[in-house]
């Protein structure tokens, strides 16, 4: 299968190595050469706008945004402004899924189809296969199966949970559910750390806390890694950014009237940081985004 990529951030340019393995044909943008020359020399192809990518793609093509949210717009509005009928567009990154659902209706009504992937995995994608969840149309969620069976394996999942919107907004629970789970080991952590027992070997704790405990999980096993490797955090800064999903969860609870406790202070505790409030916590929170994500752990600015 050939498809178009879009958007060779981190998690994007695992997915391309990973389609390219299974020796399908992918055309990626070629305007940020420290990110495509890797994948041309794997055996990509590349394209330098929209038209030429078109002309690489046949009659009916594919092509695959993985961008940030703010961006989608606007690069779906530019595709149809020279898609032909029955082209299909893969919005793979963390998009608001009210935003697809509209999104989706405007492809569609230009005789198209917008099918969402919201893709876990971080930069363990590669090696462990990436988790999605996918919303469209099913026919057009089978054609393009192949791909998603490629990028799920060896050990990952992908299932489609509706129409066009349903895999960003499972997504976004995802992500929410993702923050509390985190600060809760953070806070954990520091409470050994800074609690009335001296030198603990936090390392040590998270190899036997993933050896059979009921704390076991792939988060776990990334703090085992990042505490035996430095356990005081050298050079993190403490501040921890959020990317929208988690406020997007809370917005959405809002309206419905459903509490969030945990989720909504794990929130404010990362918007904390971005002022200054930080901590053994918030330093141990930007590590483990870095561990599974590659954030970044320095020069944040303030929420306000």
């Amino acid at each position: 299968m050939k498809i178009g990529f879009a958007g060779l951030g981190k998690m994007g340019s695992q997915i391309v190595s990973k389609l390219l393995n299974a020796e399908h044909q992918v055309v990626v943008d070629q305007r940020h050469m420290e990110n495509t020359q890797p994948l041309l020399d794997q055996g990509a192809e590349s394209f330098t706008d929209y038209a030429e990518l078109l002309s690489k793609l046949g009659d009916q093509p594919i092509i695959w945004l993985m961008i940030q949210h703010k961006y989608v717009p606007d690069e779906i509005d530019k595709l149809l402004e020279i898609l032909p009928k029955d082209s299909l567009i893969i919005d793979g990154g963390n998009s608001p899924f009210k935003s697809t659902i509209e999104l989706g209706k405007k492809v569609a009504s230009a005789g198209s189809y917008l099918v969402d992937v919201g893709t876990s995995g971080g930069v363990w994608g590669l090696e462990k296969g990436f988790s999605m969840m996918v919303g469209g149309e099913s026919d057009q969620i089978d054609r393009i199966a192949p791909l998603l069976d490629v990028l799920a394996k060896p050990s990952a999942a992908w299932f489609r949970f509706g129409d066009t919107g349903a895999g960003h907004y499972v997504k976004m629970i995802h992500n929410g559910i993702e923050y509390g789970i985190m600060q809760a080991y953070a806070e954990g952590y520091r409470l050994l750390k800074e609690g009335p027992i001296d030198d603990i070997n936090l390392g040590q704790v998270a190899h036997v806390w993933q050896h059979g405990s009921i704390n076991e999980s792939f988060l776990n096993g990334l703090i085992e890694d990042m505490l035996k490797r430095d356990p005081e955090f050298a050079g993190v800064e403490g501040q921890v950014s959020e990317s929208g999903e988690a406020r997007w969860t809370l917005e959405l609870a809002k309206e419905l009237n459903i509490p969030t406790p945990v989720i909504q202070q794990a929130f404010d505790v990362r918007l904390a940081s971005l002022d200054g409030e930080v901590n053994y916590a918030t330093k141990f929170l930007a590590q483990l985004r870095n561990e599974f994500g590659g954030h970044s752990t320095t020069n944040f600015h303030s929420s306000k």
